[in-house]
């Protein structure tokens, strides 16, 4: 209930303050596992989209949201646990399998997980090459991949910036879900069919944003 509160109340300011327009929605599977991939331009984008996403969507946010002091920290912690996202520890060696591992939990739920195949937010607005933990995720967990192309989000907080601003050109756009069964092939090998499906979905986003790829 407080969950479905927060999202209301969020929503509401969202769409207020920014007007998102958001196209292909009914790409998103309303009930099984998904994994939900986009472009990361903004802080603010793991705000945008699990309130435009008509399901619960959790994320991987770093664990100091959740050591913050002060109001600050009591309200950061309250947020993103409301929100239900995993907290992971970037200092730990092996934060990055333990996060796909968490991840592949909620996926086994049945549950939709949202994930940057970049790693982290582009600094100049280029497209970065996907690491291949999104198609880990998906031919482990049985899972669609649904591409989300975001464009406009780095005009509402930069990066950088600690408070985001209104801004009426955000967008969300949602591809056609990519099947990851379709990777596998006689004598491809796992880390080949990996690859090849993370292209694919940065192939897809790209597509959509028309953002410059990185070299």
């Amino acid at each position: 209930m407080t969950y479905r509160i927060l999202k209301l109340v969020c929503s509401l300011l969202v769409y207020v303050f920014l007007r998102p327009r958001v196209s292909g929605l009914h790409n998103v599977p309303r009930r099984g596992p998904v994994i939900i991939a986009s472009n990361h331009l903004s802080f603010i984008d793991s705000i945008i989209l699990p309130l435009v996403v008509p399901r619960h969507v959790t994320f991987i946010a770093k664990s100091e949201y959740w050591t913050g002091h002060g109001i600050k920290g009591r309200i950061s912690r309250w947020f993103f646990t409301t929100m239900g996202h995993i907290p992971v520890d970037r200092e730990d060696p092996r934060a990055g399998q333990r996060s796909l591992e968490d991840a592949l939990q909620v996926l086994q739920r049945g549950d939709a997980f949202g994930i940057y195949p970049e790693g982290t937010r582009s600094r100049d607005g280029k497209l970065q090459k996907g690491h291949t933990g999104v198609a880990w995720l998906a031919l482990s967990g049985s899972a669609p991949v649904v591409p989300v192309a975001l464009r406009g989000t780095d005009k509402v907080q930069p990066v950088g910036k600690r408070l985001p601003r209104p801004y009426r050109g955000v967008e969300v756009s949602f591809g056609a879900p990519i099947d990851p069964s379709r990777q596998i092939t006689a004598g491809t090998r796992p880390a080949q069919a990996r690859r090849q499906l993370t292209d694919q979905v940065m192939e897809s986003i790209h597509a959509m944003s028309g953002q410059d790829r990185q070299a």
